[in-house]
C-alpha cells in the first residue's frame, strides 16, 4: 500500500474531517534502528526512533502537518512560530506546501545555521529578536491573539495530536510498547505527546504494558528538574535550550503516571554521546537528540534500566542540522602531498 503522510494514515486518532486538506510532505514513517553494538556492549536491547529522516529533518514534522492544514480549514493563510531551529524550519516548509505566509522570531545568535537556513530557503519572513526562546514565544502568542495570524508551536493542541504518531509507529514496530522510553525534553511538547500516544494505541494492539518515561534536559536549562525558570538558559544542544517549558505540568504529570523521571545531563555528556551513537552506529543526530543515548547510559549504569529489557531513544534531529557543533568535535583533517607511499603509512600505521 502506498504511503500517503500521517493525517492519511493515522485519521482515525487524529481530529480530521471531511473538511481537512491532505497536507503532506510524506511526513512519519520514519525508522526504529536497532543499536547493534551499543546493546552488546550494555546488555539491553536499545532501539532508536530515528526521526531525523522526517522531510525537514526533525520530529516537527509531525505535529506541523496536522497543525498547518486545521489552520487552513479554519481559513487561515498566514501561520507563526518562535523558535530555536527546528519548528521554523517545519513550518516553513509546510506553508511553503499549503502555499500560505509563515513569520518566525528567533532568538538572535541562538539558532544552529543549518536550521535557519531551511526557514529562509522555504521562504519564511524570519525576524531576530534580541532576547531568549521564551521571550519570543510572548511575542508571537501576543501576535497571534490580536490579529488574523495562527501560533503553531507546541501550544497548538494540533501539534501533540500528530507527534503522537510516532508512538503507534514504535508500537507497530516492536509489536508492543518498549520496557522504557528515552528522550530530549525542551518546551516538552514531545513527552506529553508520547504518553498521549502510547495511552491511545496501546490498549487496542493488545500491549503489556505502557512504558517508563524517563526525559533529560539539559544541565544549564534544565528548569522542570530544578523546578524554577532559567531566564538564561545555556546549553550547547541548541533544540532544548528552554527555560520555562510550555508543557511544563503536562511533563511532571507524564513521569508521574509512568513511574519515570526527568533528569539534566551535562553538555560534555551529550557530545560523548553525540560522537558514540554516530562512531558506534552510524547514526548521525543533532546534540539535543543525543541526550537520549546520555540518558540511557546514565540510566543502566545506575540500574534503573534493566538489563535485557527495551528501551528506546528518541533522536528527534538530524545531525545535519547543526554542521558547526560536528566540525567542532572532529578530528582536523591534514593535507599531505599526493603520494601513495606516504599515504600507505598514514593509514596501515
Amino acid at each position: 500500500m502506498t504511503y500517503k503522510g500521517l493525517i492519511q494514515k493515522y485519521k482515525e486518532y487524529l481530529p480530521i474531517t471531511n473538511d481537512t486538506p491532505s497536507l503532506t510532505l510524506l511526513e512519519g514513517n520514519t525508522p526504529l534502528i536497532k543499536a547493534i553494538n551499543l546493546s552488546s556492549k550494555y546488555g539491553v536491547s536499545i532501539y532508536f526512533k530515528y526521526e531525523g529522516l522526517n522531510p525537514t529533518g526533525s520530529f516537527k514534522d509531525r505535529g506541523m502537518v496536522v497543525a498547518v492544514a486545521k489552520a487552513i480549514e479554519e481559513g487561515s493563510n498566514h501561520i507563526i512560530c518562535a523558535s530555536t531551529g527546528n519548528t521554523s524550519a517545519s513550518a516553513a516548509a509546510y506553508a511553503a506546501r499549503a502555499n500560505i505566509k509563515c513569520s518566525v522570531i528567533i532568538p538572535s545568535g541562538k539558532i544552529a545555521y543549518g536550521k535557519l537556513a531551511q526557514a529562509l530557503i522555504y521562504g519564511a519572513n524570519v525576524v531576530a529578536v534580541d532576547g531568549n526562546f521564551d521571550e519570543a514565544l510572548e511575542i508571537v502568542k501576543s501576535l497571534s491573539d490580536k490579529y488574523p495570524i495562527t501560533l503553531v508551536n507546541s501550544i497548538n493542541p494540533y501539534r501533540l495530536q500528530g507527534q503522537k504518531t510516532s508512538s503507534f509507529e514504535i508500537i507497530d514496530a516492536l509489536g508492543d510498547s518498549p520496557d522504557y522510553l528515552c528522550l530530549p525534553v525542551g518546551n516538552a511538547g514531545n513527552i506529553t505527546a508520547y504518553w498521549m500516544g502510547f495511552n491511545e494505541y496501546y490498549v487496542k494492539n493488545k500491549c503489556t504494558s505502557l512504558p517508563v518515561v524517563y526525559g533529560f534536559q539539559a544541565k544549564g536549562s534544565c528548569p522542570i528538574v530544578e523546578n524554577k525558570i532559567f531566564t538564561h538558559p545555556e546549553t550547547i544542544a541548541s533544540a532544548i535550550r528552554i527555560g520555562n517549558p510550555v508543557n511544563w505540568d503536562n511533563a511532571n504529570k507524564v513521569v508521574n503516571q509512568s513511574g519515570g523521571s526527568i533528569e539534566a545531563i551535562t553538555d560534555e555528556k551529550i557530545i560523548e554521546a553525540y560522537k558514540l551513537l554516530a562512531s558506534s552506529e552510524g547514526i548521525f543526530a543533532e546534540p539535543a537528540s543525543c541526550i537520549s543515548l546520555a540518558g540511557i547510559i546514565q540510566k543502566i549504569e545506575l540500574g534503573e534500566i534493566k538489563k535485557q529489557s527495551t528501551v528506546v531513544g528518541i533522536l528527534t534531529g538530524n545531525g545535519l542540522k547543526d554542521p558547526d557543533i560536528a566540525i567542532k568535535n572532529i578530528k582536523k583533517v591534514k593535507s599531505i602531498m599526493c603520494d601513495e607511499k606516504k599515504i600507505k603509512e598514514i593509514i596501515f600505521k
